[in-house]
This record gives structure tokens, C-alpha cells and sequence, in this order.
């Protein structure tokens, strides 16, 4: 069975920044976030990159999750982390979670979810032939105000050869 995508903010707000949204579709079809994370990205303010969000949720592959949210757990994260990962909880087995915040990453994997941040897809999409080099992505992105760390950025960049 063919994993769901549940998104958090920060990776769609960095994918945005780096023109990468597009890559979402073709690397995992049909993408869902909680309704509290399209608030997040979405404030009305024309923020960087939201343009190119609020296209993504017009263009129909990025899905406001519109099933009820069963609240597995009640964690100290921000509404749209703990969204996805209620969601994800479901069915851990059936869902990968692509969220960025280490506090949100170490509750999901404390759980079992699968879970890939930012600079994962910006790997996958350079493996997929998507872009064509993933250190200059990299180098936009730490032009902007969004951080990952080197050392992360460091294993993405071996793995795909750059």
C-alpha cells in the first residue's frame, strides 16, 4: 500500500521559499495537512512563499485533511505538529509524516512513524532527477531564515553524490 503523505508547516514554508512544491506531487501524489497547518501557512499577511501555497492547495494535490482527528495523544506541540501526528497515529504503518521541528520528529519516531523532513525532500528530489543540484538548494534556503543544520545537510548532500 502506497504511504500518505501528512505534511507539516515548516517543510511546506521551506519547499515554498526553494520554488519546491511542485516536486511534492511527483515524488508522492496526493499530499494532506490538518486544517490547522493550512492556517499556518496560509495567514492572509503574503508571506514568502505563500502564493506558491495557496496555489498548491488550488491546484488540488495539496488536501486539507477533512476525517476527524482522534487525539491519540495530547502532546506539548504546536496544534499543526500534534495534527499530523494524530493523524499518522491512525495508522502509523500506512502514513509518512514529513515535518521538520525536532521535538515533533522525536515524539513520531518515539511512536514508530515514519517520518522525513525538509532536506530529505530536497534529496528525493534530486534522486528523482527533479533538480539538478541540491547544494544550491541548500544554499537558498540558508539565504532565508529557515535552518537545517549542516550536518544533515552534510548526509543529504553524500547520498546523492554532491
Amino acid at each position: 500500500m502506497t504511504k500518505k503523505v501528512i505534511v507539516d508547516a515548516s517543510p511546506l514554508i521551506g519547499l515554498a521559499l526553494v520554488e519546491g512544491l511542485i516536486w511534492l506531487p511527483k515524488l508522492f501524489g496526493q499530499v494532506f495537512v490538518p486544517e490547522s497547518v493550512k492556517q499556518e501557512v496560509l495567514p492572509g499577511k503574503s508571506a514568502p512563499g505563500e502564493q506558491a501555497l495557496a496555489h498548491a492547495f488550488d491546484s488540488g494535490w495539496l488536501t486539507v485533511w477533512h476525517e476527524s482527528i482522534t487525539p491519540h495523544l495530547d502532546i506539548d506541540l504546536d496544534t499543526g505538529e500534534t495534527d499530523c501526528i494524530n493523524i499518522a497515529l491512525s495508522s502509523p504503518q500506512n502514513y509518512l509524516l514529513i515535518m521538520d521541528e525536532r521535538a515533533g520528529r522525536a515524539v513520531a519516531k518515539e511512536y514508530q512513524l515514519h517520518v522525513a523532513g525538509t532536506a530529505a525532500v530536497i534529496g528525493q528530489a534530486k534522486k528523482q532527477g527533479l533538480i539538478s543540484s541540491a547544494r544550491a538548494t541548500f544554499e537558498i534556503l540558508h539565504r532565508s531564515d529557515f535552518r537545517i543544520s549542516a550536518t544533515v545537510i552534510n548526509k543529504i548532500l553524500a547520498s546523492v553524490g554532491e
